[in-house]
């Protein structure tokens, strides 16, 4: 890699941009955003780039607007001949499309990773992927973080008498399971069967809860249905407490509604995706100084290693 970093922001992930370069020890770089009367928008940096490694920070979740605008800040920084391009991708959008699970799907996640490298990327840097394999799409180098690092610090900080991981779903067993051998802990999963995205029919639960402090984990929480739903169906069964982290707070639709009528006594995020609003139960916890360790890491070819508790 070259001498010289330079660290950019897309529009919508500004306020974590500014933590990570803050962290990292330097500003952000200009860069423009023109729109136009009909929605088209163009991007432009207002500084040279040339030979540069150039960082671009964007979360690409939804609109759709937030993934194109990473897009045309790759293809900028590879015209205005940047030496590196590292897209740091907070939280990777359409990643739960890993693969086809019915006839006649799009793959979302192989399609975006193959407009990632078609733009000019060189390398990317995300944060717990729906899926692991993802890491597969690509054809140059992914460095996968954990929030884990970051979330297990504050569990330990809460002094749980009696903690007992759990997993939201039977796809997210071996996340709580690392949490549960790092924490010496015991292990619940639940087992869900939806009709639909976002809508679950029906749950089972696999362990004992009664007398328990739970803590469920998962990679995201969209419209926090299952872990409403986990949450009081543990609370009914005897938990003492119902806690959830969930590294990407996507929360759509009635997530917040879900959440306050819900016996969750906390749910912890991280800020790879800015709340819509504040609530009194939700904890936001940063990945600011985490990705900054990462990228000066990766900078001076360095292990990243030591920055994961668990994976």
């Amino acid at each position: 890699m070259s001498k010289y970093i330079k660290i950019f922001s897309g529009s919508s992930s500004h306020y974590l941009a500014e933590k990570i370069a803050a962290s990292y020890g330097q500003d952000l770089g200009k860069v423009s955003l023109l729109r136009f009367s009909d929605g088209e928008f163009q991007v432009s940096f207002e500084e040279t780039v040339r030979g540069n490694d150039v960082l671009l920070i964007q979360s690409t979740f939804p609109p759709t607007d937030n993934l194109f605008e990473l897009l045309l800040m790759i293809d900028a920084a590879k015209r205005a001949s940047a030496k590196q391009i590292i897209a740091v991708m907070p939280y990777f959008g359409y990643a739960r499309q890993d693969r086809k699970d019915q006839p006649r799907v799009a793959i979302g996640a192989k399609m975006v990773a193959n407009l990632l490298s078609a733009a000019g990327a060189t390398r990317i840097i995300t944060m717990d992927l729906h899926a692991d394999q993802i890491q597969g799409f690509f054809d140059f180098p992914v460095d996968h973080l954990y929030a884990s690092s970051i979330f297990l610090p504050y569990i330990q900080s809460l002094n749980l008498p009696n903690l007992t991981m759990a997993a939201p779903d039977m796809g997210g067993s071996k996340r709580a399971n690392a949490y549960a051998k790092f924490l010496k802990t015991d292990i619940v999963i639940c087992y869900k069967q939806r009709s639909k995205a976002n809508i679950v029919d029906h749950m089972t639960l696999i362990g004992e809860v009664e007398g328990r402090d739970i803590m469920l984990v998962d990679d995201l929480i969209d419209t926090g249905g299952t872990l409403a739903k986990a949450a009081d169906m543990m609370l009914e069964r005897g938990a003492n407490s119902v806690r959830a982290v969930c590294t990407h707070a996507v929360l759509s639709g009635k997530a917040y509604e879900n959440i306050e009528k819900s016996g969750i006594t906390e749910l912890i995020v991280t800020d790879t995706i800015p709340l819509k609003k504040e609530s009194s139960k939700i904890k936001v916890l940063s990945v600011a100084e985490l990705f900054g360790k990462v990228i000066h890491s990766v900078h001076n070819y360095e292990s990243i290693s030591s920055n994961f508790i668990v994976s």
